[in-house]
């Protein structure tokens, strides 16, 4: 993946992207790194803010249960973080859904949520989690992925969005 960042056209400081993602759902996730990786390879300067149920994809596979409290604990138990166990919005089908949107994606050639998120780091992609967030939900920078930006707040993500095209999923 380091060689297809070095193709990849310089960066315009002037083409901003920044996606502010708190779904968490799978379908949002693809969408939002899809758009991040595309968005980095056409040169600009891309920026995803995880809030909310959009921090959960960027919690590390193995991290199973976190928190400080009971229920801290209880919504990482009932909302499996990681890329590994992102469900649908729709049509769970008792977990066959994801099985299925999965193996579609893979026929044709998709990315996994994975891939995309390691091609993201890769080019560049900035991915800040929202630190109100994890304060709320009793995670710390340890339960996340490596390569995540240190933690901030609503006025750092705000702040990225001046003269950017923003988009919210």
């Amino acid at each position: 993946m380091a060689q297809a960042a070095e193709t990849l056209p310089q960066e315009d400081e002037d083409k901003k992207l920044v996606i502010l993602f708190k779904s968490g759902d799978l379908e949002s996730l693809w969408a939002t790194l899809i758009l991040a990786t595309t968005g980095a390879a056409m040169g600009s300067r891309v920026t995803v803010f995880a809030t909310f149920w959009g921090l959960f994809p960027f919690v590390r596979n193995d991290r199973r249960v976190f928190g400080a409290n009971w229920m801290q604990k209880m919504l990482s138990v009932v909302n499996r973080g990681g890329t590994e166990h992102v469900r649908l919005s729709k049509h769970q089908f008792l977990g066959a859904g994801p099985k299925m949107m999965r193996s579609l994606a893979k026929r044709h050639k998709v990315a996994t949520p994975a891939e995309l998120m390691e091609m993201a780091q890769d080019m560049g992609v900035r991915l800040i989690p929202c630190q109100m967030t994890m304060d709320m939900l009793g995670m710390t920078k340890d339960d996340l992925i490596e390569g995540i930006e240190e933690p901030a707040g609503a006025t750092t993500a705000l702040l990225e969005t001046d003269g950017a095209t923003t988009l919210f999923i």
